[in-house]
């Protein structure tokens, strides 16, 4: 079972982050977080959307993280915030299940002797370490883990089990990789052969992740060509993202599943992609660009603001109809066109 918090503890929590104030009494113990469908007597929730104002008629909690305009007829214990959500994953650290990794290094992993190790660390079963590697304070391995040469990560990293880091990696502090993701695989670069085939072109770049960056499990970064490929400060990305070589993600972006950027490609600060979206090679988005679902940017971007590309969902048969007319419109203008020209 986790532990109990006072609701007082709960909100000196967020407290240290946004202004609180609490309506209820401060000794009552929590000991779960939950939605406000879910909870159950002795748990907190929270109240982000109006969409869900109508569930605090019903919800068991104790308590309810809420915007002072939502709080209504509301009679119950409230944290109340101008940011319900942030307040929420504020608390949700409390609550967290997670194992407590231990420092020291199980007898199965292989370490090599040149490698420098903090004392701190954490290496869990099966975890491979290669020459030179350095290994911050904190650091935990889960299992299975592989780290290749000359590769340093930082304080309070944290790999989640069977992360394949390649040679030549540098990893910054506080940074979560989740399990499946491979830093540091060749980018996709062949030159074709007068004959026919291809000529592999080898990736000596590598790979530089800046602090507080949380990969998604089954993730690539692929190394770079000459350059390293460039992760900055503070980026997170989800699941099944493909970052491939000599990318730079500027510090702040998120990045949803299944999001792509293609070789050469510099992404700038505070961008969103949500899911599937991506772009062609050689492109540069700049700052504070929101890419929507299956969006795919073929050229560079310049000014901030939300983009789509694609069609909308249709029936099979009136997709059909349009797509055959999409190829037709190249001969519609040119037609209209001349007609243009004959009315003149």
């Amino acid at each position: 079972m986790p532990e109990s918090f006072s609701l007082q503890q709960i909100a000196d929590r967020i407290g240290k982050v946004l202004h609180v104030e609490l309506l209820g009494e401060p000794d009552s113990l929590i000991d779960g977080l939950n939605t406000l469908s879910d909870a159950r007597p002795g748990e907190i929730s929270f109240l982000a959307s109006p969409a869900y104002a109508k569930a605090l008629a019903t919800t068991r909690a104790s308590a309810v993280i809420m915007h002072p305009s939502m709080k209504g007829d509301f009679t119950g214990a409230v944290i109340l915030v101008d940011n319900p959500y942030l307040a929420y994953a504020l608390v949700s650290g409390m609550f967290d299940r997670a194992p407590e990794a231990r420092p020291g290094i199980h007898p199965s992993a292989v370490i090599a002797e040149s490698a420098e190790l903090h004392h701190s660390v954490s290496i869990a079963p099966n975890v491979v370490v290669g020459e030179r590697v350095s290994l911050g304070a904190n650091a935990v391995i889960g299992a299975g883990c592989s780290i290749g040469d000359d590769t340093t990560i930082g304080a309070n990293a944290r790999l989640a089990a069977n992360v394949s880091i390649y040679h030549g990696v540098t990893i910054g502090d506080n940074v979560c990789i989740h399990s499946g993701a491979v830093i540091g695989a060749d980018g996709f670069g062949f030159a074709p052969k007068a004959g026919g085939g291809w000529q592999k072109i080898h990736q000596i770049g590598g790979v530089t992740i800046g602090d507080n960056v949380e990969i998604g499990a089954c993730t690539t970064i692929d190394r770079g060509a000459l350059a390293d490929t460039v992760i900055e400060d503070n980026v997170i990305l989800d699941d099944h993202v493909m970052i491939a070589h000599n990318v730079r993600i500027g510090e702040n972006t998120a990045m949803a599943g299944y999001a792509a950027v293609a070789g050469s490609s510099v992404i700038g600060k505070n961008c969103i992609f949500a899911g599937r979206a991506g772009t062609v090679g050689h492109i540069t988005v700049c700052d504070g660009v929101h890419l929507n679902q299956g969006t795919v940017l073929t050229h560079s971007v310049k000014k901030p603001g939300a983009y789509s590309s694609g069609t909308q969902t249709s029936p099979v048969r009136e997709w059909r109809k349009n797509a055959v007319r999409f190829n037709q419109l190249n001969d519609l203008a040119k037609r209209l066109s001349r007609l243009e020209k004959k009315d003149k």
